[in-house]
């Protein structure tokens, strides 16, 4: 079925220490990703990028004082200048938010979720469920899904509006292999689903699939949030945080191909891809490979 989709940057590395990932727009574009998404189809449409400051420009360094939360009034005002651009897209279209640092959520989720319930599907080796109390770094991009919950700073978790963006029940983990002490007991407080890369291997990517869309299928959105550091690094190789032991590429394509089945996704995120320390923008078009399986790219 072709959709309207709308595609939205938000080049951004203050979430995270290590610098890149905010070319990672320019690499996902670089890979086709356009093009690629009208040869199935659809009607796209670029909106370019989010005005992000680099690091150099604030004077601001994370081994200073606060770490990576120096940069939390930047990330706040980029999060919600990417609110602002999403609410204004007509209800059907699709967005395609590229990162940038996982942090990018905090604005991509709020503006994709036009204030209604919203089921949240995170792609990750890592849980994203620190707070500036339990993280080891204080780097951003490893508490926006804690914060979406309404967990963490009240700067972050107010953004565009005041309180929770989602419900922790309509929150699913799939491929988590690397979790923080102090996050793993916030995650299972509040009750967030978590299937592990032992889950992956024992029931497989079919039967979480399944669970995941009886779970939030029948919420009005559902949004992918994908970063690239779930896929092995031996095929992704263009991550800052890498952890052996994630997807293959088929069982990447597979899950994505089981999404697009279920006709239910309304957006999706692509995150974290670090073009310098990528090999021939490897990892950038297998995250664009994975929109087009999301997108409706059938094999026959």
């Amino acid at each position: 079925m072709a959709r309207s989709i709308a595609i939205l940057g938000v080049p951004m590395d203050l979430g995270q220490g290590r610098r890149g990932v905010d070319m990672g727009p320019s690499a996902l574009r670089y890979g086709r990703l356009e093009e690629r998404l009208e040869g199935l189809g659809h009607d796209v449409r670029d909106l370019g990028d989010i005005d992000v400051p680099a690091a150099e420009e604030l004077g601001i360094s994370h081994q200073g004082p606060g770490g990576g939360m120096a940069y939390l009034d930047e990330i706040r005002k980029a999060c919600e200048a990417t609110v602002e651009v999403l609410l204004r897209l007509p209800e059907e279209v699709f967005p395609l938010v590229l990162g940038g640092d996982h942090s990018i959520a905090l604005g991509s989720v709020t503006g994709c979720s036009r204030r209604q319930r919203t089921g949240v599907v995170w792609v990750d080796a890592h849980g994203d469920f620190n707070t500036p109390d339990t993280s080891p770094s204080g780097n951003i991009h490893g508490m926006p899904l804690a914060t979406l919950c309404g967990i963490g700073d009240s700067r972050l978790i107010d953004i565009a509006w005041d309180g929770a963006k989602v419900r922790p029940e309509d929150v699913v983990l799939i491929g988590v292999r690397d979790l923080d002490g102090g996050e793993k007991q916030l995650m299972r407080q509040a009750g967030v689903t978590v299937y592990t890369m032992k889950e992956v291997d024992h029931i497989g990517l079919p039967r979480i699939a399944e669970e995941t869309l009886a779970r939030l299928g029948a919420l009005p959105r559902l949004h992918v949030s994908f970063d690239a550091d779930v896929l092995d690094p031996e095929i992704a190789p263009g991550v800052g945080t890498p952890v052996a032991g994630g997807f293959t590429f088929r069982e990447a394509h597979l899950l994505m191909e089981l999404f697009s089945d279920s006709g239910r996704v309304t957006s999706l995120d692509l995150v974290e891809v670090n073009p310098i320390l990528d090999r021939e923008n490897r990892t950038a078009n297998l995250l664009v490979d994975l929109a087009e399986s999301l997108l409706g790219k059938k094999i026959y």
